[in-house]
């Protein structure tokens, strides 16, 4: 349940700081709300998993997955520059996430 817990906290935080994107700085309405409604779920989701996860492996896993898609969206919708610097550091940011776990949880 943990690991479903924190995807709905990945997700959220993703959709969140897509719709910050479009809210232009909080001046249009809708994506404000969405980007303010996203976290809130996002932070209420991920204190769960907080509850059955180590904190360090929990926020690794959601950082770092919430990075990686940000930037894939960024790169894939928004017209952002893909570069093998870019590609390279999402890569980074998930083997970062991969270590941590191999660590071991002790949940």
């Amino acid at each position: 349940m943990m690991y479903v817990t924190l995807a709905g906290a990945i997700f959220a935080e993703i959709l969140a700081t897509t719709a910050m994107k479009f809210s232009d700085g909080f001046s249009k309405l809708w994506p404000s709300l969405g980007t303010v409604a996203g976290y809130l779920i996002a932070f209420a989701l991920l204190s769960q998993t907080l509850k059955a996860m180590d904190m360090g492996t929990a926020y690794a896993i959601w950082a770092g997955a919430g990075t990686a898609v940000v930037a894939a969206i960024g790169m894939l919708f928004l017209g952002e520059a893909v570069t093998a610097a870019r590609i390279g550091g999402v890569l980074l940011v998930i083997a970062g996430v991969v270590v941590l776990n191999l660590g071991g949880a002790s949940h």
